[in-house]
């Protein structure tokens, strides 16, 4: 017989079972291999999840609120990039099921932001297990869209292009590349915050705006010297530029970026390039469906 513990652990182990579920993947996202769609339907279907159906992005669309609700779908898996994973959850505002989101991108921004650092198989067993919570986090809106994880702004999001070329083995294309980026690092446009009090005079070559439960984590990145530059470029590449000289301009509910010559905004959202106005004010709103997370700090 089980006593209450044992009888809520059993409940919180079913709260995600036997739901009906899609499967979305990219064939051309980092993590993917020709058998992951058939490896995540094995594992999805041993933790009480029969993937009904595998939707290959792109030749197949994203699945809509409505599409999914004439099926009964309760839940989608994403294992695809960034940008799908982008496409994917913006799509589907509105719609009153979940989504889980695993790591099968290059950098797996949402997922690391989700679920930290856990592997596939870790996320599955702690859904299964009931250790997952359903939520809405908060994400950043500006004129070019919904950034799920995190935005980048400044001339610094050029080393963006540099690491497409290494993946995809492009020598020649990266070298090229990476002399405009330091060019762009080293030559601005800056980016400023005018409404901050505290900040570097000429601005930032990189501006970090990382949302969360309080507002908007406002972080500027420098270079001293040329030597700098590249130790900040090479953090940049590996999504670790938080190692490199840098600022903490505060937290707001809302922030105002500028560029010093009033040019565009160079911008990476979730990772993909993007551009907006120069100034152009940059908002916290909840992302609009449910998603599952592992982590306690989302």
């Amino acid at each position: 017989m089980r006593h209450p513990g044992q009888e809520a652990q059993a409940a919180r182990m079913d709260r995600h079972r036997d739901q009906a579920c899609w499967l979305v993947v990219n064939p051309a996202s980092g993590s993917n291999e020709a058998t992951s769609a058939d490896t995540l339907t094995a594992a999805l279907a041993e933790r009480g999840w029969p993937a009904r159906r595998t939707i290959v992005f792109p030749e197949v669309p994203l699945p809509t609120p409505s599409e999914l609700d004439a099926k009964g779908v309760g839940m989608v898996v994403a294992y695809a990039g960034d940008g799908t994973v982008n496409a994917l959850v913006t799509g589907l505002s509105g719609w009153g099921g979940m989504v889980l989101v695993l790591p099968g991108g290059t950098m797996n921004l949402l997922a690391r932001r989700l679920h930290r650092e856990l592997e596939v198989d870790a996320i599955l067993d702690i859904v299964a297990g009931g250790g997952a919570r359903r939520l809405r986090p908060g994400c950043l809106r500006c004129e070019a869209g919904l950034a799920l994880a995190g935005l980048l702004v400044g001339p610094g999001t050029r080393w963006s292009r540099v690491r497409e070329a290494m993946r995809d083995l492009a020598l020649a294309e990266m070298a090229a590349e990476a002399i405009e980026a330091i060019r762009h690092s080293a030559t601005g446009p800056y980016v400023l915050a005018p409404e901050s009090r505290i900040g570097r005079e000429g601005g930032y070559p990189l501006i970090e705006l990382t949302p969360g439960e309080h507002g908007i984590q406002i972080d500027g990145y420098y270079a001293e010297d040329p030597a700098d530059y590249a130790g900040q470029a090479w953090a940049v590449l590996r999504r670790r530029f938080r190692e490199g000289p840098h600022d903490r301009l505060g937290l707001a509910g809302s922030v105002l970026l500028a560029s010093v010559d009033g040019s565009p905004l160079a911008c990476l959202i979730d990772g993909e390039p993007a551009s907006c106005p120069s100034p152009s004010r940059f908002t916290v709103e909840p992302c609009g469906v449910d998603l599952l997370a592992s982590a306690h700090d989302v």
